[in-house]
């Protein structure tokens, strides 16, 4: 039974440094502290600092700050836990939601308590993250980059591009989706045909893009491009938006967070409408590809085009 008095430090392998955060370790933290929160129970959580810079770290974490440790989610096993239990052995031990894939391991003996999602000879149990409590829904945003186009030599900034464009998005509360338009029918994390990459693409709120087919495509379904024209001086990408009367059009030379953050909030508030009309007028207008016929025509009949 959980004790109230003392103050609690919350753990996982979201804490360790050669850790990782999943989405489902985050989650089962959450709930953890859902219940903490109910029951009025100080805590801290400890993060790894390559995963959130500005918490606080394990490693400085006091132990004799803390009167119990909880280790929330996981596989219970390896060195790292058992550094763990030597370090705040003082601090009554919980291991919550975790797996244990070994009983004798010191890594599981070393907890005072184990309430397990899996262990042998043992009901299974649910996973945490099944009731933890959820943030407002981000919007999908897919990330449509190239780093290559070695064809634009030094106007290239492809590179500055994509580093700008995934930083500015890791400070977003987007919910990021990398599209690779090349396919492969031999690669299952590939799209194989168009059709699969424009499936894909319609279940999207917004898309970013440098590419050319990042934008046409995307309206093609009616969803909001943010073209970004990775070539200096301008190039296709900034032809084609004009092609297709479409503003969301930033030039490399003036990528810069307030120029993406104010046409993602235009996207995601007037941009689908535009995008379905615009890409409804697109694919009912005429294309080069009709010009074709008079050329063919022509060859054909090299006398009558005389």
């Amino acid at each position: 039974m959980l004790s109230e008095g003392g103050h609690t430090l919350v753990t996982g392998w979201f804490s360790l440094v050669d850790g990782e955060a999943t989405a489902g370790d985050v989650l089962a933290l959450s709930r953890v502290c859902e219940v903490l929160d109910a029951r009025g129970v100080p805590y801290d959580v400890a993060w790894s600092p390559r995963f959130r810079p500005g918490g606080l770290s394990l490693e400085a974490a006091r132990p004799e700050d803390y009167a119990r440790l909880i280790f929330v989610c996981g596989p219970l096993h390896g060195p790292a836990l058992a550094a763990l239990h030597e370090r705040f052995a003082h601090c009554h031990r919980i291991a919550v939601g975790t797996s244990v894939i070994d009983p004798d391991d010191p890594a599981v003996t070393g907890f005072h308590s184990v309430l397990a999602r899996d262990a042998a000879g043992r009901a299974p149990t649910q996973d945490l993250s099944l009731r933890a409590p959820r943030e407002p829904e981000a919007p999908v945003v897919g990330v449509v980059l190239t780093q290559g186009q070695r064809e634009y030599g030094g106007r290239r900034a492809h590179d500055e591009v994509a580093r700008r464009v995934t930083d500015w998005l890791a400070g977003t509360r987007c919910a990021p989706v990398v599209v690779e338009t090349r396919l492969d029918s031999r690669d299952g994390r590939l799209c194989g045909t168009p059709s699969e990459l424009l499936s894909v693409l319609e279940r999207l709120d917004v898309v970013v893009t440098d590419r050319l087919h990042g934008l046409v495509l995307a309206l093609r379904v009616g969803v909001p491009p943010i073209a970004v024209d990775p070539v200096r001086g301008g190039a296709k990408v900034t032809a084609q938006a004009r092609a297709c009367g479409w503003p969301a059009l930033i030039p490399a030379e003036r990528l810069d967070e307030r120029r993406l953050d104010a046409w993602l909030g235009w996207c995601l508030e007037r941009g689908r409408a535009v995008a379905g009309m615009r890409g409804r007028w697109l694919t009912a207008a005429s294309d080069p590809a009709d010009d074709l016929s008079w050329d063919l025509r022509d060859a054909a009949h090299p006398a009558d085009a005389a």
